[in-house]
């Protein structure tokens, strides 16, 4: 175990300000705005050279002699020149509420890094909804809806599941319920919590959405647990099917943040469903034929994670260029010249390779790679109850066999 200090200025690296490196100051607000601060944070707006935020923020504190400089629109590709440009002074940002819950302050660590950032967290509209519903903190999925599509809320909607909306209008959020079958759900929308407007049922710029979640009759709630029915997915046949889709996805082992590259995605089940494991989890699928791709594409929206990325070319040259993966599934294209080599290759020490075959040709290239990199080889072969006759019978599907390996660490 390391154990960590903290620094005289708040900081992870005790000789930071002996090392003359400029601390950004991060001080969350709330729409109660300057009455709502604590002293400390008080303090560190009226010490501040700079004050940075939105045009609604700064109007939320007095003057103190401070530069005022607005916050740019877009914010990420803008964010690191305003740094740049800023004078050498006392730098103080503002945010809303909690700056490290999909505020600023969790951008600027990763732009500047932790050591020099100095969060004052104020109250976040997450625990002032909870308090005015009476809904355990712990027991409440958030969902972003700030620069995202809808449909990123479909996959948090569950039976009895309470889900918090941040960003996003009541009908755009009614809309996808809707047409997700949680039409029935109970909607409340909190707006400027903690201020002297705030309301329930009125629209504002500050609100959350509160959704107590209650599938319609007759719908099909989706869990998060891999092996989603295959008409879940929209596709012409090229699909990893359910129980081998389960098994391929237990040999992947998706942990949070992690990303995945499925290679010759077909109808991207198995990305997919590596990015409903958890919220954090990322893919990238590759398909080569365009309408397969666009596939792909609906399948994300439609099951909850418009944020998977597609690429459309072959493989492994459109592998060139993408961001290095912790897991690879190879679904289609396992006998392509060098495919297998550059899924290898990518792979850092603890990743995981996952290879299907159906074909005796591409059984005998996997089979060659359990012989130089050994791993566990799986043949899965699935018989599904049909009827014959007047009776009902077995009905072989074709077997598919299953390569996994993990790249030892070195």
């Amino acid at each position: 175990m390391n154990l960590v200090g903290r620094g005289p200025d708040g900081t992870g690296n005790p000789d930071h300000a002996r090392a003359g490196r400029r601390v950004i100051t991060v001080v969350g607000i709330g729409a109660d705005g300057w009455d709502g601060l604590v002293p400390a944070s008080r303090r560190a707006v009226e010490a501040a050279g700079v004050v940075v935020g939105s045009a609604r923020q700064l109007a939320l504190v007095p003057e103190t002699g401070a530069e005022r400089v607005p916050l740019p629109s877009p914010l990420l590709p803008n964010l690191p020149g305003l740094l740049d440009s800023l004078p050498d002074r006392a730098v103080c940002v503002l945010a809303s509420g909690d700056p490290m819950f999909h505020g600023i302050g969790s951008t600027l660590v990763r732009l500047v890094g932790a050591e020099r950032v100095r969060v004052l967290p104020h109250v976040s509209s997450v625990s002032l909804a909870c308090a005015r519903l009476g809904w355990p903190v712990e027991n409440v999925e958030v969902v972003s809806l700030v620069g995202r599509p809808p449909a990123a809320l479909r996959a948090a909607l569950q039976p009895g599941r309470r889900v918090l909306v941040l960003g996003g209008s009541a009908g755009v959020v009614g809309d996808t319920l809707d047409e997700a079958g949680y039409g029935p759900s109970r909607v409340v929308v909190l707006s400027d919590l903690g201020a002297p407007t705030e309301a329930v049922g009125v629209e504002s710029g500050l609100q959350v959405i509160a959704i107590d979640c209650v599938a319609a009759p007759g719908s099909r709630p989706f869990a998060r647990v891999p092996g989603l029915p295959d008409d879940a997915f929209e596709h012409d046949g090229q699909l990893t099917k359910r129980e081998v889709r389960a098994v391929s996805l237990s040999r992947l082992a998706p942990f949070p943040g992690e990303l995945l590259w499925d290679v010759g995605a077909g109808a991207g089940s198995i990305a997919i469903e590596w990015m409903r494991a958890h919220p954090s989890c990322r893919a990238v699928a590759v398909e080569s034929r365009p309408e397969r791709a666009a596939r792909v594409r609906r399948n994300a929206g439609a099951l909850g994670v418009p944020a998977l990325r597609v690429v459309e070319g072959g493989a492994p040259a459109a592998l060139d260029g993408l961001p290095r993966p912790d897991a690879v599934f190879v679904g289609g294209g396992v006998t392509v010249p060098g495919l297998v080599e550059a899924c290898w290759a990518a792979l850092p020490p603890g990743g995981r390779l996952v290879a299907n075959a159906v074909t005796l040709e591409s059984e005998a290239v996997v089979a060659g790679w359990y012989g130089r990199l050994g791993g566990d080889l799986v043949r899965l072969a699935v018989q599904r109850a049909s009827p014959v006759g007047g009776f009902t019978g077995w009905r072989a599907a074709m077997p598919v066999t299953v390569w996994s390996v993990r790249k030892d660490t070195p």
